[in-house]
């Protein structure tokens, strides 16, 4: 017997739509893009060839319109893995649950999804302006750590080489990160043979969490020199953000493809940063375009 979803568990508005996104079944095209800044969500809808919805809740923008004969929905989900758990358990509401019955549909459907966004380089390599595509995230913000199924979908050698070399083994008080693979299709498409490929982590925060200090010092001042000397199978980390490991973890979970690509805004190891992005993340939002 199929398994019932009420009403407190899947949300849903007096007019059909998810709770959150406000988006309803027909409306999801297959092929997403996720962005964090709804701002960002018009220009990638910029170079739609025609629009079919437009949708604002909250955060939570909308687009869905069509690009070379692909139709694609452009959805925000803000800063943080607490948004992709929000974003990714109602886009597949949306594509595998029948809200009629609100039981799941007898025919799964799998979604493409990259997310597009900016990060901080962490190696010599990744310099302002690179692009560089997830090909593992490591969760500092212990997200996947709430699902059934976590260590099944996590790399759990890597997770264990990274807690000994951060020196977190048996600190109680230090975060239990996941390592997840994005998917290797998606991130052959994407990258292709222009994008630097790498072990991304995400962030549960954008000053301590990622080792910038203000006004209060660091748990442990040495944490980004011990991440950027990390090395596993010969990958090196090359990137701080703050989504893609939920990304990554909740669409192996559901079935889903997915992948994250992101522009460097800053090198933590050189001390830059570039607040002027908004031109060359559109060659990026253009390249995904065409290979999504």
């Amino acid at each position: 017997m199929k398994e019932y979803f009420a009403p407190s568990e899947l949300i849903i508005n007096d007019d059909g739509s998810i709770f959150h996104l406000h988006v309803k079944p027909g409306q999801l095209a297959d092929k997403v893009i996720l962005v964090g800044d709804p701002g960002r969500v018009a220009l990638v809808a910029s170079h739609f060839d025609n629009k079919e919805c437009e949708i604002e809740s909250r955060e939570f923008k909308t687009i869905t319109g069509s690009y070379k004969g692909k139709r694609i929905s452009v959805v925000s989900t803000g800063i943080g893995c607490d948004n992709i758990d929000i974003v990714m358990n109602e886009l597949d509401a949306l594509a595998n649950i029948d809200f009629m019955t609100r039981t799941e549909k007898q025919e799964l459907k799998s979604l493409e999804i990259v997310r597009i966004g900016t990060c901080g380089g962490l190696q010599e390599y990744t310099p302002l302006g690179s692009f560089i595509c997830s090909e593992v995230s490591v969760g500092f913000d212990g997200l996947l750590n709430f699902y059934e199924g976590r260590n099944t979908v996590c790399d759990l050698p890597m997770e264990r080489a990274l807690l000994n070399h951060l020196g977190w083994t048996g600190n109680m008080c230090a975060p239990a990160p996941y390592a997840i693979h994005a998917n290797e299709e998606m991130v052959e498409r994407i990258a292709g043979d222009d994008i630097v490929r790498g072990i991304t982590v995400a962030c549960g925060g954008f000053f301590g969490p990622q080792g910038r200090k203000l006004r209060i010092p660091l748990a442990d001042p040495h944490q980004n020199e011990k991440i950027e000397s990390f090395q596993y199978e010969g990958r090196k980390i090359t990137n701080f953000e703050m989504e893609s490991s939920a990304l990554a973890g909740l669409a192996r979970l559901l079935g889903h493809k997915a992948t994250t690509v992101c522009m460097v805004i800053a090198n933590r190891r050189v001390k830059e940063a570039n607040t002027g992005y908004k031109n060359k993340i559109d060659d990026l939002i253009k390249l995904v375009l065409e290979r999504i």
